[in-house]
């Protein structure tokens, strides 16, 4: 069976910003509200945090629900695990999710600075450092059979978009623009090169972006 890469519900702004900018312990998106940039799938029936009964159904609960299906491992960018740069100095951080972190498979956190690897519930952070193809064979073992999720920043998809390692995106552009922070693209038709691309607006006023390989 084929293992995929795949970028999901990536939250990107009109203007082509996935995060603000001047992340910071109290803001980990930077001057972008994660509140704004989530809230259609916030409003979803599948919303994890969900505590009331109720939510949409459609287009964005697909989505929403279809997040951790088939996922084995993710590889994520060192700052969407926490605000720190440089060698890991403080070691108390564990990440911004708490005790029982949302992944529930093994993380492959990119970074140049050695850190022991990290348990919290059932995820198991390892800290590597290596070259997209490298790091990305790491996570499909891992995986045991089951596709990778590429998790962001925009700046870690970028890398592994210019190697060439993505299968599939899913980037949901919410209605508001940042003027600033860290960019995806400044088109979607940047990737039209090399993916197919299908372009699906839903009620929340999200529009889904859909691309896979050509």
């Amino acid at each position: 069976m084929t293992q995929l890469l795949k970028v999901q519900n990536l939250m990107l702004s009109r203007d082509g910003y996935a995060a603000g900018e001047g992340q910071s312990l109290e803001r980990p998106f930077g001057h972008a509200d994660p509140g704004a940039m989530a809230s259609w799938a916030g409003a979803t029936a599948s919303w994890p945090n969900r505590t009331d009964p109720g939510g949409s159904r459609g287009l964005d609960d697909y989505f929403t629900r279809d997040f951790t299906h088939n996922i084995g491992a993710e590889i994520m960018g060192r700052n969407k695990f926490g605000p720190q740069r440089g060698p890991w100095e403080n070691l108390d951080w564990q990440g911004w999710w708490g005790d029982e972190p949302p992944f529930h498979t093994p993380v492959f956190v990119l970074t140049h600075h050695h850190r022991p690897d990290l348990t919290l519930g059932e995820t198991t952070f390892y800290f590597v450092e290596g070259k997209p193809a490298e790091v990305l064979e790491q996570a499909k073992v891992a995986a045991q059979g089951r596709d990778v999720r590429l998790g962001g920043g925009a700046t870690s998809i970028c890398e592994f978009l210019d190697a060439d390692l993505v299968d599939t995106l899913h980037v949901a552009v919410v209605p508001l623009e940042l003027g600033r922070g860290v960019r995806l693209w400044e088109s979607p038709d940047e990737l039209l090169d090399r993916y197919h691309l299908e372009v699906v607006p839903s009620p929340s006023g999200v529009t889904h972006h859909i691309f896979w390989r050509r």
